[in-house]
């Protein structure tokens, strides 16, 4: 077996070099997420679930828990003002509940799994009907007001900085290294 995820014909992610800001923000979303799905794949509950170094609670079931619960912060509470349901993997007792609550069993990960699935299908949808000049819209943020623009692009931060976690965390499950 190959220490790398796959060979580059056969990956899933694009690359083509898009002219517009939407396009290029969607293509960079969809690659993370590719990425993300890519570490996981192939691991057991065991293996999602094992701890980076004590006392950290990160791990790669954690990080999908986690994934789901920015996507449905930004797009859903933040961009569209959807705060009547309860936050995801959040409670008040337990804000890290993504982390916490990331158990080696596997109904604890196929809940992760269609979880992050169904927030990334809402996120597309709303992305699908976003007009380009609608980017520089303002929503609130904590009583301040921020553009589209800044919230998509710190989507993206997010999931860059996760994508190298997780990268470090399979390699140490298996020694796959990412590319």
């Amino acid at each position: 077996m190959s220490d790398r995820w796959t060979t580059p014909d056969l990956d899933p992610r694009t690359y083509g070099n898009p002219v517009d800001e939407l396009p290029t923000y969607r293509e960079y979303l969809d690659n993370y997420r590719l990425t993300i799905e890519m570490k996981c794949e192939g691991l057991n509950a065991d293996e999602l679930a094992r701890r980076s170094v004590p006392p950290s609670t990160l791990s790669l079931l954690g990080l999908v828990r986690h994934l789901a619960q920015m996507e449905n912060h930004w797009f859903q509470r933040v961009i569209q003002g959807r705060t009547e349901a309860p936050r995801l993997y959040k409670t008040d007792d337990d804000f890290d509940r993504d982390f916490n609550g990331a158990e080696p069993r596997d109904a604890v990960v196929e809940d992760a799994f269609a979880t992050w699935k169904a927030e990334i299908a809402k996120s597309d949808e709303w992305l699908e009907t976003l007009p380009a000049s609608d980017l520089g819209g303002q929503v609130d943020l904590h009583g301040e007001r921020v553009s589209i623009r800044d919230v998509l692009v710190h989507v993206f931060e997010e999931y860059a900085r996760h994508a190298g976690h997780a990268d470090l965390l399979r390699e140490c499950i298996d020694g796959r290294t990412g590319q």
